[in-house]
Order: structure tokens, then C-alpha cells, then sequence
């Protein structure tokens, strides 16, 4: 760990708001150093000691500015998963990549970049940006948050996972091929709003969905913009014969963004499922 990376990860300790105990457990805003950028992430932690096995969220693109007028900001997210993985006996780290809630001011979030990108120059150059920050600025941040993650002291490093949603599910899918320590990994809505639209992420997924040995659970709910994305992916993975599983739940709400949103707006349907899942892989 570089110099610079020890002193954010001891002042982020030290200055994080105190952690309290039993059902009034409440997260850690930690700092994480991603190049340039000092990120912020809240840790959510179970009751006891551990070590705990542990997950990093990957969330989606961000919000724009209208959609945080209208859906609110965006630490709701990490408000309404944390708690849900840390019951389940999992440390959970959620991080704010640039752009995106207390790490707003480092950098501009994905989906402005690339709304921008699609309004000046069109559909191609959208898709080429959008693959540029998967593989670029995106992944390192993730990366960072793994690595910080799998150092935390009460965290088993043997066993870790992540979970991705929307752009955060691809971000995961591309994870896989690079983590091979990765006990599971759970990616919900993956591409739902981009598979249909960008040949080249679909190539991109179908190509780490090939390198990875890593066990990935797809999951939809009916309603999503598309539910290919899983499908062809699960399918490629059950073609070479690799650890895969895949649900598409009933339809949640009542439009393609209700669908879309399935894992914060409908936890107690894919609940028992990830668990599931998740505890074969990790606490075998």
C-alpha cells in the first residue's frame, strides 16, 4: 500500500462517525484513494466479531440531476441494502463512485457523461464512452473498493463477493475476469437499459462471461427494459458448463423503471434467493 493510500485509509478510520452497536447499527463513512480521487463508501457491519465474509456493492451509472430531484439521493440506495447484508452475517461495503453521493465532488458520474456524449455525437460514440469508463475510471474505482474491502480486519479475504446493479452489474461481469479470488458474485438488471442498444458491450460481457470461473447469479424482474442480458449470458455460461444461476422475477411496479429497480424496491422477493446463493458459495 502506497504512503499516500495508508494516510486516507488511517484519517478515514479515525475521523469515521462512531459505530454503534446491536439493532442501532448505523455505517462507517469511510475514505478510499482511486488514483487521483478520494471516494467515499459506507461499511455496513453484522453484530459479532467475525471474521465476516463480505460484499462490495456496485451500483448503477448515478442520477441526474432531475432524478435526484425526483427519486431523492443517491446514500438511499446504501440505506436500503446495507442493512440487509449485514443481517445476513455480511460485511458490506457500498461504494460512491465519482460523481455519486458524498463522492460528488470528484469527478462527473457516468450517466452525465455519457447522456452528454449521446445528445452531442449519437448512439456509437455514447456506447464507445460507455465501454471506456467500464473498463477505465469505473473499474478502478471498484477495484480500489475491493482491495480496501478485502483488507478490512474483521473481513475473511477468503471469502468475498460483489453485486451489481445496471451499469454496476456489467461493471461486475468485467470484475469477475480480473478477481479470481471471488467466491460469488449476484448482478441484477446487468445492461438492462444498454444490451439491446450497444453491440459492444454485449461482446465485452459475453467475452468475461467466458474467462470467468467465478459463480455469478443473474437476476431480473420481468418488467426490466430487457431481460436478455441475463438470459445470454446464464446461456453462454450453461453452454460451457461453468457455475451459473438465473431468475426472473414477476413484474415489480408498473414501468420498465419500476422493473429496473427490482433489488431496491422489492428486497423481501429476491432475498431468500441471494442468500442462498451467496452462502453456498461463501460459507462452504
Amino acid at each position: 500500500m502506497s504512503q499516500r493510500r495508508s494516510i486516507i485509509f488511517l484519517l478515514s478510520m479515525m475521523i469515521a462517525p462512531g459505530f454503534a452497536s446491536g439493532e442501532d447499527r448505523r455505517p462507517e463513512l469511510i475514505a478510499i484513494s482511486s488514483g487521483a480521487a478520494t471516494l467515499h463508501a459506507h461499511v455496513w457491519r453484522p453484530a459479532g466479531t467475525g471474521p465476516f465474509p463480505a460484499v462490495l456493492i456496485n451500483h448503477g451509472s448515478g442520477r441526474t440531476p432531475d432524478d435526484l430531484k425526483r427519486l431523492g439521493p443517491y446514500e438511499q440506495q446504501s440505506e436500503t441494502l446495507g442493512p440487509v447484508f449485514a443481517r445476513h452475517g455480511y460485511v458490506c461495503v457500498f461504494l460512491f463512485r465519482r460523481g455519486v453521493g458524498p463522492s460528488t465532488d470528484q469527478g462527473e458520474n457516468a450517466v452525465d457523461a455519457m447522456n452528454r456524449e449521446f445528445a452531442a455525437h449519437g448512439q456509437g460514440p455514447g456506447n464507445a464512452l460507455q465501454m471506456k469508463l467500464l473498463e477505465g475510471r469505473e473499474m478502478d474505482d471498484a477495484r480500489a473498493a475491493f482491495a480496501f474491502l478485502r483488507r478490512l480486519p474483521d473481513v475473511d479475504a477468503q471469502r468475498l463477493a460483489i453485486i451489481g446493479h445496471s451499469f454496476g452489474g456489467s461493471l461486475s461481469v468485467l470484475m469477475t475476469e480480473r478477481e479470481p479470488t471471488l467466491r460469488a458474485a449476484v448482478v441484477f438488471s446487468t445492461a438492462g437499459y444498454s444490451w439491446d442498444r450497444s453491440p459492444e458491450l454485449r461482446a465485452r460481457l459475453l467475452e468475461a462471461a467466458r474467462r470467468t470461473a467465478v459463480p455469478l447469479f443473474f437476476i431480473h424482474a420481468e418488467n426490466d427494459y430487457s431481460t436478455n442480458s441475463g438470459k445470454l449470458l446464464d446461456a453462454e455460461l450453461a453452454r460451457l458448463g461453468k457455475p451459473h444461476r438465473l431468475r426472473i422475477y414477476p413484474a415489480v411496479g408498473r414501468t420498465a423503471d419500476d422493473g429496473h429497480d427490482f433489488p431496491l424496491n422489492s428486497v423481501a422477493t429476491w432475498e431468500p434467493d441471494v442468500f442462498a446463493f451467496l452462502d453456498s458459495s461463501m460459507r462452504k
